[in-house]
């Protein structure tokens, strides 16, 4: 079972309300995020625990350069993201380090397995 992990708690309730619907990964992540794979949904810091929120399912995986994302890539991101710019300042908080519109990202869109 693979996990996609959230390390910030920020996105605790954002997860837990269903309100974020995918996540933008810095570089290419294809190899290790595929469509259709069954993952479970977690926060929690690097090397500590971690806790389930729900089992899910990649339903897509994209990877372009961050100037071509559009506005449902923002907004499953973080609904509050309202421009390229927002998110790259969005990025550059959780990666500490600068972007440029054409690095490149992959989007990942999961949704819940109800059990």
């Amino acid at each position: 079972m693979k996990a996609l992990n959230f390390y910030s708690s920020n996105y605790h309730s954002q997860l837990v309300c269903r309100r974020k619907t995918c996540t933008i990964r810095l570089g290419d992540k294809s190899a290790k995020y595929q469509e259709g794979d069954i993952v479970w949904v977690t926060v929690g810091k690097r090397f500590a625990q971690k806790k389930k929120i729900y089992t899910g399912v990649l339903d897509r995986v994209l990877v372009k350069p961050i100037a071509q994302l559009n506005k449902e890539d923002l907004q499953g991101e973080n609904p509050d993201l309202n421009s390229v710019e927002d998110l790259m300042v969005f990025l550059q908080s959780i990666y500490d380090r600068s972007f440029t519109p054409t690095d490149t990202v992959t989007v990942v869109y999961f949704s819940e397995i109800i059990e």
